[in-house]
């Protein structure tokens, strides 16, 4: 029994930065249940290609939910319709044959589109460049017990940490904020005992930058952790507003 899939595509076409774009359907078929999305997309760039047609541009890389550049709205939905999933861990045994998917790029200010799927996500890089990091020089690596560290705050550090940086959290934020992965970013280090000397200084250098690059403002809808591939918590926002807050007033 052939158990191979035929499906109804809507993908965002768009030549340049400055043009204009559309939606484009395309019927795919032959594709296996066990595809990820990416390789279904690959897939369908075979055949644009042996017709002599422009292949659909998206950005891909480790393909293992690990770098986050990946990253594409299916259905509505940033990632696609498995929580907790990157867009090339999604596997199309999620859909059924006949079912018609549409596919977009993730759309923020901060987020130009650069062709097709692909978006420009170097704002940021330029974020994490204001503060994201401890620039202390400390010398050789200590000995892991040197500075006590409870479970507790390493358990929340680690999850923090966890961030891969995907831009799903602004992508299905109504405000477009950015401000999952900066709380991220900044948490991570808050938390532990070599992120205090500059604690304030980050806070408040990555959060006017995260809004130099014209991403909104949270108003707590929670969209960003529901699909947020790593499942990280809005609790650190408010560890990042709470230092923002702080360093703003001294």
């Amino acid at each position: 029994m052939d158990n191979h899939l035929t499906l109804n595509l809507l993908i965002w076409r768009q030549s340049g930065p400055e043009q204009p774009g559309m939606m484009v359907p395309y019927t795919i078929s032959g594709v296996s249940p066990e595809m990820s999305f990416l390789e279904m997309l690959d897939h369908l760039n075979d055949d644009l290609s042996r017709r002599g047609e422009r292949p659909v541009e998206f950005d891909s890389d480790c393909r293992e939910g690990i770098c986050g550049t990946c990253g594409l709205v299916i259905n509505g939905i940033a990632h696609g319709p498995k929580s907790a999933c990157t867009t090339c861990e999604l596997r199309m045994r999620s859909f059924k044959s006949g079912d018609t998917i549409s596919v977009e790029p993730f759309r923020a200010t901060g987020f130009p589109i650069v062709r097709d799927l692909v978006v420009d996500r170097g704002a940021f890089d330029r974020i994490i460049a204001k503060g994201g990091y401890v620039s202390v020089n400390t010398g050789a690596a200590p000995d892991g017990n040197a500075i006590p560290v409870s479970k507790f705050d390493a358990d929340r550090a680690m999850d923090a940490a966890s961030c891969i940086g995907c831009g799903a959290c602004v992508a299905a934020c109504p405000n477009a904020s950015a401000s999952l992965f900066v709380s991220a970013k900044v948490a991570q280090l808050a938390l532990l005992p070599q992120g205090q000397p500059e604690r304030d200084h980050r806070a408040l250098k990555m959060v006017e930058q995260m809004d130099r690059e014209g991403f909104g403002d949270c108003s707590n809808h929670g969209e960003c952790e529901a699909v947020c591939p790593k499942a990280i918590s809005i609790s650190h926002i408010a560890i990042m507003r709470r230092d923002f807050m702080r360093a703003a007033v001294q």
